[in-house]
Parts: structure tokens; sequence; C-alpha cells
């Protein structure tokens, strides 16, 4: 009597293959090098292009095996996926090439990939979305979530962990680890590691003086509202710069930079201004122009936890921000 098989015919037979990722980084002499062999030919300075830097980069490989590689998404350059031959590189760029299958992509409209490689994941993270469930019980779909699954998808054995964290209500940039060893460099030398965090909000009323800095220690009452005290035996010390970008219209569009990472931070310091973030019902907010709070985490820059690279993202301000001050372009 033959052996019922558990899977698939076949199934035990295919196991899971890991991407072959090779990695080039694009050097001085590269871009050096075809700006020389472009003023030789008498030509106009156009720059080192993808395709060209591919095909010297794999010298072993056939052209059209390259143009494979760029027609069926596995190429990447600093993390995203692209198919444009012409795109033009620079010193410090990183090509990546999965020689395996085609790099997968996140299809979410509520968060969305900026940057990713072996390591670390930079997302822009909508409004509304939790970073992670505070509820291991419930399942919220979170930030997290959707890109555990991502991940999952490429790879069943690779794993995500949180570094930091945007409050719900806040949309914007934020980095989750992909190895231990990334979450830990994070985590335990995060005031040296990270250089730079900004934000935009838009704020009822105007900021007077115009840009400043808050300093105050931020505690927590048992309904999970945060305050300004004077006791420091309870509060930690928060310290928030502020600069008024635009007022109009009875809002101002306002850029905030942390010295520090406390809890609802920025939304207690522009309620102790007298200006709290619209939308921000939960600290004085009378009004709600777009219908959620007015905050996005803007700028992350920071040391790369393994290659020690500079990296530095930003977005757009909000399209919606702008119009609630009469516009603003910068």
């Amino acid at each position: 009597m033959a052996k019922q098989l558990r899977t698939k015919p076949g199934a035990e037979r295919a196991p899971f293959r890991p991407d072959v990722i090779l990695r080039f980084d694009v050097k001085q002499s590269d871009v050096e090098c075809v700006s020389q062999a472009e003023a030789e030919d008498g030509q106009a300075e156009s720059g080192l292009k993808l395709l060209d830097f591919l095909f010297a980069s794999m010298p072993d490989r056939k052209r059209v095996t390259v143009k494979d590689y760029l027609k069926h998404n596995q190429i990447r350059v600093n993390g995203n996926v692209t198919r444009q031959f012409d795109d033009k590189l620079c010193q410090g760029d990183v090509v990546e090439v999965n020689t395996t299958r085609e790099f997968q992509t996140l299809d979410s409209k509520r968060v969305s990939i900026v940057y990713e490689d072996e390591d670390i994941l930079v997302v822009n993270k909508g409004y509304g979305l939790l970073s992670v469930s505070a509820d291991s019980k419930k399942q919220h779909e979170t930030a997290y979530s959707i890109l555990r699954d991502y991940l999952k998808r490429v790879d069943p054995r690779q794993k995500l962990f949180i570094v930091h964290r945007l409050d719900q209500h806040t949309s914007g940039l934020m980095m989750f680890a992909k190895s231990v060893a990334a979450k830990e460099t994070m985590q335990h030398n995060w005031n040296n590691m990270v250089l730079e965090r900004r934000y935009v909000a838009v704020v009822e009323g105007r900021p007077d003086p115009a840009s400043g800095v808050v300093d105050s220690l931020l505690a927590e009452n048992s309904e999970h509202v945060v305050y300004s005290t004077n006791d420091a035996t309870v509060g930690k010390r928060a310290v928030t710069d502020y600069r008024t970008l635009r007022s109009g219209q009875g809002y101002s569009l306002v850029e905030l930079s942390l010295s520090t990472g406390r809890k609802n931070q920025i939304r207690v310091h522009m309620h102790d201004l007298g200006c709290p973030i619209a939308g921000d019902r939960k600290y004085g907010a009378k009004s709600s122009p777009i219908h959620r709070v007015a905050l996005h985490a803007r700028t992350l820059r920071f040391v790369h936890p393994v290659t020690r690279r500079d990296m530095n993202f930003s977005t757009a301000v909000p399209a919606a921000f702008s119009k609630c001050v009469g516009g603003y372009k910068g």
C-alpha cells in the first residue's frame, strides 16, 4: 500500500530558494571614467547610466541577460526597484541585482516603501494606521503587519523588528529593522544614530514667537493624556524646536525638530504654546480642516546600523497642509 502524501506531489522537491542578490557600490572612479570618455568624444556631459554600469559590473553575464534583469524588476537602486535603463547614478549609490527572481513590491494604500536593503526598511506610513498593535490578542492591521506579510512573501524566514513608532494619528517616515543586529544597534545607540527628525504640522493660530524652543517635563496621567509638569519625580525632559513656515486663514504651517522623542511630545508642546495641532481635539484643537490630526513626519536622517552610511530621507509637505495656510512651496 502506497504511503499517503501529506503535501501536493512534488512539493517536497521544491524547497524555498533564497534570493541571490548581487550588490554594487557606485564609486567616484566610475562616474569620472564616464565623464572623461564623454569629454574625449566631444559629448555634452550626461552622467553614468544604470545599464552601462550594470554591463561594466557584470562582465561575466551576457548583455541580453542583464537587460532581462532590468526588464523583469530584478534591479534596485538605493532600495527602489527600477526598469529605467538610463537612470543616472552618482557616487555612493547602491545597485542591487536579484539573479533569482524579481524583487517583490508592496501593494498597499496605507504604507509605502521608501527604501529597503538587507538590514532595514524605511517607509511612509499613512494617517490612521497603528505602527504596531498594542494588544497582541486582537488582530489589527498595522504598519508592522503589512510589512511583515510583504517580507514573508519574499522569504518565509524573514523577520521584522520595531525600532521606533509613530502615533496612529501621525503620518510620515519611520524605519524598521530586518535583522536582530540592526535592531539592537539602533535601539542601543538611538540618540547617536539618529541625526535628524523633522515634522510639519498645521496649528491653530500663530505661534508667538514665530520660532523658538519648547523645553518641559512630560508626564502621563491614568487616562493616557500627556502633559507638562514641574515635578521632576514624574516628568521626563522633552525638547522641541519649532519654526513657522507660513501663516494664513487662521492657521500656521510649522516645522518641528525633536531633540528628544517622548510620547505625544509635539502635540503637548503645541498645546502649551496656545497653538494646538489642527484636528487634535485630545490636546485642545477646536477645528479639523482636513479631518485628521495635521502632523506629518517629514524628514528622517540616521546612520545606517550596518554600513554606517548617512541615510537621509524626506517627503513633501502634504498638499492638504499647504492648502490650510493658503498655499506653501518648499
